[in-house]
């Protein structure tokens, strides 16, 4: 008789809890033997023999940093992450020799991240965040802005920079909203797939000549660093907006807190390029600018999703060696 399958949970026992509801901790179960780290600890440390010991391995946000040579053994030959981005534990020279990665956070939380993207972009056409600030410190109706007259996102023409798994879902919730002038930049991404999707292909220079809301949806790479710089920040009409839940390294942040320090270009941003971002930035106190501290994703439904994916995918693995959202040498470096 095989030996049973054996599953490591390397991840703090308050996230595990955030991530995994009551029924997909059941279902992990019924998949194998669950072990879980002894004693709280704020990282969690992968086992040494986590290659020998070990038939799958569950990490997170709370996975102590690790030698990827761990990860080398006999019976080891699966590991899920219940976050994002995989690159902060395993590097891409970890994959292969019979090891095989996926992410289970990424597609969860796309829904989540798209969602505060389109926040942003009705909070900043409708002036809301700065009606709020005004009439909650004056309390008085006139300084609140009675009579100012905000925009309706059905007149906007909204540039998406990647119809990666975020760009699809928040073109569709703007569409949704009616919004029909739809373009978007994407070298991977076909004119037909894109047609489908109700969106127009264009270069990344005429996306921003053309757009009132520039939505940023693209991962970190080499390819993508510094690819909206003060050149395309430039071409964007006064009083256009960027909408940044994605990474703040696609952004020359110099260039764009230039741009709406002059008051020229309105902002809702979720990522910085150093975090937290510090306590005496000029980006505070704009108030054509929104801030959130990298909480676009973190919604209590998008965890569980997180769980469920992680759960799904391991099943998945486990019954014919399929995996739906696996990491690979060649789109390791396209992802985010």
């Amino acid at each position: 008789m095989a030996d049973p399958v054996r599953i490591y949970v390397a991840i703090e026992p308050a996230e595990f809890a955030r991530l995994y509801d009551e029924s997909t901790q059941r279902a992990l179960a019924e998949l194998g033997e669950i072990v879980h780290p002894d004693g709280v600890e704020k990282h969690v440390p992968v086992p040494v023999d986590v290659g020998s010991a070990f038939d799958v391995l569950i990490t997170s946000w709370t996975t102590q940093r690790f030698d990827p040579a761990t990860l080398t053994g006999p019976r080891l030959r699966l590991a899920v992450h219940s976050a994002g981005s995989v690159r902060g534990l395993y590097p891409v020279e970890a994959l292969g020799a019979g090891l095989r990665l996926a992410q289970g956070g990424s597609e969860a939380m796309a829904v989540a991240v798209a969602e505060m993207s389109v926040t942003m972009t009705l909070a900043l056409l409708r002036n809301l965040v700065l009606h709020d600030r005004r009439f909650q410190s004056s309390r008085d109706w006139r300084t609140g802005g009675v009579g100012m007259l905000g925009h309706s996102i059905s007149a906007q023409r909204i540039g998406l920079v990647s119809l990666s798994r975020v760009g699809r879902h928040y073109a569709r919730m703007v569409q949704g909203l009616g919004a029909t002038a739809l373009r978007a930049y994407d070298p991977y991404v076909s004119a037909e797939d894109a047609a489908r999707l109700g969106v127009t292909l264009c270069d990344l220079d005429e996306l921003c000549a053309t757009s009132d809301v520039l939505s940023i949806h693209t991962p970190a790479t080499a390819e993508t660093a510094g690819l909206i710089g003060a050149e395309q920040l430039a071409l964007l009409r006064d009083g256009a907006m960027v909408i940044n839940t994605a990474r703040a390294a696609v952004t020359d942040s110099g260039a764009l807190l230039a741009e709406v320090s002059s008051g020229r270009l309105r902002a809702g941003l979720d990522v910085f390029a150093e975090e937290p971002l510090a306590a005496d930035s000029a980006f505070f106190g704009l108030e054509n600018v929104i801030l959130t501290p990298h909480v676009a994703g973190g919604t209590v439904e998008a965890r569980f999703a997180q769980g469920r994916t992680v759960q799904a995918e391991i099943a998945r693995y486990l019954a014919d060696g399929e995996l739906r959202f696996e990491v690979t040498p060649d789109n390791y470096h396209r992802l985010g």
